[in-house]
């Protein structure tokens, strides 16, 4: 199976109010490390102290560094059709989501799996289901700092990869409903608007 795991990093907890400063996302096939994206990104603010103590991404870093519109759309290329999977992936996805539909910019088009709601249900007898603690739990080896965008995306896809082995034994083929069941039930996906779409949807109208 092929997929992108991706993460982000951020000035804040609330999208559409705080902003993104960092993503990344790894490909991995058939449970591999393929090849990685990455991208600092200038939000136009400064960033909070406390949210620097977190992550250690600092003013300076970001100066001079591309804007969250051009980063999308290079993004969005490299994840292509992909299924997407990112540990508690609703928090992301509303940033994402936020800043397509904000600045009209194309999203990734694959399907998006919480690989947090599914090892809730996959890896039992973790002391609790952040990323770290699970990583830990399993062994999974060193992929940089946690909450840098390209080592969270990194572990979270080798996560990916260990239940997709539990979930799909002896060689069975991947099923992406069951998945989607496992992820929360319900189909995840970034809205795909651009400004042409718009653009063509207004001249329609008129």
């Amino acid at each position: 199976m092929q997929f992108v795991a991706f993460d982000i990093e951020t000035t804040g907890f609330l999208p559409r109010v705080d902003q993104i400063v960092e993503i990344a996302g790894a490909r991995f096939v058939d449970g591999k490390l393929k090849e990685t994206f990455k991208s600092l990104v200038d939000p136009k603010v400064m960033i909070p102290a406390n949210a620097s103590r977190v992550h250690g991404i600092t003013d300076d870093m970001i100066a001079g560094q591309p804007t969250i519109e051009t980063v999308l759309e290079k993004f969005a290329v490299f994840c292509g059709v992909d299924v997407l999977v990112a540990h508690n992936a609703p928090f992301d996805t509303e940033f994402v989501k936020a800043d397509v539909q904000k600045h009209e910019t194309p999203a990734p088009k694959g399907i998006i799996l919480d690989t947090c709601a599914m090892a809730r249900k996959v890896i039992p007898g973790s002391a609790n289901y952040k990323l770290g603690t699970l990583v830990a739990h399993l062994k999974i080896p060193s992929a940089g700092n946690f909450h840098r965008a390209e080592a969270d995306a990194i572990f979270c896809g080798n996560l990916f990869a260990i239940m997709l082995e539990r979930i799909f034994t002896n060689g069975s083929p991947v099923v992406i409903e069951n998945l989607i069941n496992l992820s929360g039930g319900q189909v995840q996906k970034f809205p795909q608007l651009t400004k042409s779409f718009r653009q063509l949807d207004f001249l329609s109208l008129v």
